[in-house]
């Protein structure tokens, strides 16, 4: 997926951040940071890393998501003395050895590694099949303007954090997490056969979920908790959570 790598500069820059995203900015001083920008009702926008350099901070998003991030950036800014510029910069990451520069993915240890500099791409690692293994939802497939990040599985992505104070949809989060049981959410599941990405999954002929990313015998799928029992199809595609 192409990336798009922005600096933030600016006395305020950690102060703007930390009332925007949806984890603790102070993590930089220990590497990377995976986050969230969200709506006020708590829907997500954006997933990006944060990343320390040279005591700046720069920006790793989604090449199609940086023109509405940095814009609506802008317009929480204000007057706050912050500037955002796009560099030149590219992304590599791989799960070999890790590289002089490179930092740890913070979502998961599979992950691997990013680097930053003038490469972009990977090293032919499957990382498909890991997501799939560790339900890894990805920006622009599993992850669309109508989710909520709890159901996506940021809490134990690292993406959020429930002690750093308030920001931009934090209200309707917190209260996700203290107040209510999930009944919805993402969860790796046993697959025969293949369906589209975004095929609607059923359970006795009732809604129950949609499928998404496919590898080999096992899949991401967003499925109604109360539904996802037994077995479960997606057009020729028969799935089930494993036991």
């Amino acid at each position: 997926m192409t990336r798009r790598i922005f600096q933030i500069t600016g006395p305020e820059a950690r102060d703007f951040l930390q009332g925007l995203v949806t984890n603790d900015i102070r993590k930089l001083d220990h590497g990377l940071v995976y986050a969230a920008m969200l709506t006020p009702q708590g829907k997500y926008l954006a997933d990006f890393f944060l990343v320390p350099r040279d005591g700046e901070i720069l920006l790793d998003v989604a090449a199609d998501l940086a023109d509405g991030l940095v814009q609506r950036l802008n317009m929480y800014k204000l007057r706050a003395d912050v500037q955002i510029t796009e560099t030149d910069l590219a992304v590599w990451r791989g799960t070999g050895e890790r590289p002089d520069g490179a930092f740890d993915d913070p979502r998961h240890s599979a992950l691997g590694w990013r680097l930053y500099g003038a490469e972009a791409g990977d090293d032919s690692s499957d990382f498909d099949a890991i997501r799939v293994a560790h339900c890894i939802p990805e920006t622009n497939i599993e992850l669309t303007p109508d989710t909520f990040i709890l159901e996506a599985g940021f809490e134990r992505l690292n993406g959020v954090d429930f002690r750093k104070g308030c920001y931009v949809g934090q209200e309707v989060t917190a209260r996700m997490k203290h107040k209510t049981e999930l009944r919805k959410g993402f969860a790796s599941v046993d697959l025969e056969g293949s369906a589209p990405v975004g095929t609607a999954i059923t359970a006795d002929g009732k809604p129950a979920g949609t499928l998404f990313t496919q590898s080999g015998n096992r899949a991401i799928a967003y499925l109604r908790f109360d539904r996802a029992t037994g077995t479960m199809q997606a057009e020729d595609a028969t799935l089930r959570l494993p036991d």
